[in-house]
């Protein structure tokens, strides 16, 4: 028997009536058609056929052309425990017998044989925050009433976390079910904002999760009459919500972590490499990790809010200074790139941001000395001497940087680079001709 056919009857033992063969657009949202579980051998051998250019953001394929086949990477089969009826797997969407260049999880899988080829394994750890609402007649509300009560914030606060128990212990109980490994989790500064902690893996099988994970805590939350949303910034007067993406690369033979030094614990020169290919291309970075014209709105270092934002606002790296893209924390050697928020695209994220700090390896680039102050509290002189530190503020300077950038569109390739571009040059043209609130209150009756 085929691989594909012991698994389907282990499935059919185990209940699952359903199988899902999933891969993502452009959002990262998980696209699939639905195949009775007794499929699934053909369905392995590529039977479902998608007209991908009817999506967003996945090329313009035309109804005259082919259709992409998608290959699913039986390995990779996951039970969702919260719908043990159906199974998902990743898959690789595949055009004319090769890899489709215009889907992101087929670009991570480029960028992970890159590393490869290098020697390398890519580790990444993901820290996701988001936030937990109800839409109530008075406007969104948080899952714990109690988070609305006149107080600083509610980050770490142990009775809001313990009443938010009928979202978080599912979360947990799923997520460890299915082998994540959650060490920790806790009440984010924000009403209603959460975070989870885990286990770090391979690259890939991260960028497979987190597609797993936004579909469970979308699915808790709708249980208790609530919605999880994964946008950057939802309140002007809260926390934005981020998803810091801590990579580091492994030796592809003995597994040990090239970031730390051979001696004396701290960073070898591998790791300063590879963050100065990141900041090289952290305008092109942003624009994939901070995808949304809401994500700008969260770099801020106060804003509307009480309290500063802990958000990254300048083009840097530092010790354990979180007002900068770039961390090198102290206690585990990874580089964490906090510019990453709630509404990235995993599989594209992370492979640009692996991409660039493979650039930084094999170029020997230098990301000088470390900034290691609060940049909240610097004068624009102070600054100056750092050199140019600026990240882009808006959505449309991320892509002016991401077009202009050689080695997006040399990893992307030519068509994938150009239609992410164009998708987003769109987005922005629409958010520019919106009349908001803000405009008629200030304008309407004053002009």
């Amino acid at each position: 028997m085929s691989q594909a056919e012991v698994l389907r009857d282990q499935l059919i033992e185990q209940g699952v009536k359903y199988v899902f063969g999933f891969y993502v657009d452009i959002h990262g949202v998980p696209k699939s058609k639905c195949v009775p579980v007794e499929s699934l051998p053909s369905m392995a051998k590529g039977s479902e056929l998608y007209t991908v250019g009817a999506l967003e953001g996945m090329g313009d394929l035309g109804p005259h052309e082919d259709e992409c086949a998608g290959i699913p990477d039986l390995d990779r089969l996951v039970v969702l425990p919260w719908k043990p009826e159906f199974a998902v797997v990743p898959t690789s969407l595949h055009l004319d017998g090769e890899l489709y260049p215009q889907e992101a999880r087929n670009f991570l899988v480029r960028q992970v044989e890159a590393a490869a080829e290098m020697g390398f394994v890519a580790n990444v750890g993901i820290e996701p925050e988001f936030y937990v609402v109800r839409e109530t007649a008075g406007g969104w509300e948080p899952l714990v009433p109690q988070d609305r009560l006149d107080a600083p914030t509610r980050g770490y606060d142990l009775e809001t976390t313990v009443l938010a128990e009928p979202f978080l212990g599912p979360m947990v109980e799923y997520m460890n079910g299915l082998g994540y490994g959650v060490y920790s989790f806790d009440h984010e500064g924000g009403d209603g904002q959460y975070e989870f902690n885990f286990d770090y893996t391979d690259a890939l099988t991260m960028a497979d999760r987190m597609v797993i994970f936004r579909l469970m805590a979308k699915h808790v939350a709708r249980e208790l009459g609530c919605i999880a949303t994964f946008m950057a910034k939802p309140f002007q007067d809260d926390f934005g919500s981020a998803s810091h993406v801590n990579i580091s690369l492994a030796d592809k033979e003995s597994g040990r972590n090239v970031f730390e030094a051979a001696s004396g614990g701290g960073y070898s020169d591998t790791a300063r490499h590879f963050v100065a290919g990141v900041l090289a291309h952290a305008g092109a970075i942003c624009a994939v990790t901070s995808p949304t014209v809401n994500s700008y709105k969260r770099f801020t270092s106060k804003g509307f809010m009480d309290e500063i934002s802990w958000a990254p606002v300048y083009r840097s790296w530092g010790e354990n200074n979180r007002t900068l893209m770039c961390r090198m924390p102290v206690n585990r050697h990874c580089l964490e790139v906090r510019t990453v928020d709630a509404s990235v695209n995993y599989h594209l994220g992370i492979g640009l941001i692996l991409a660039a700090g493979l650039d930084g390896v094999a170029k020997k680039l230098d990301p000088g000395e470390p900034l290691n102050r609060d940049t909240y509290r610097m004068t624009t002189e102070e600054l100056a001497g750092y050199g140019d530190l600026a990240l882009p503020r808006s959505l449309e300077q991320a892509l002016d940087q991401f077009e202009a950038d050689g080695l997006a569109e040399t990893v992307m390739g030519k068509e994938f680079h150009r239609t992410f571009l164009d998708y987003k040059r769109a987005e922005c043209r629409e958010y520019g001709s919106v009349v908001t609130d803000w405009e008629t209150r200030n304008y309407l009756q004053r002009l």
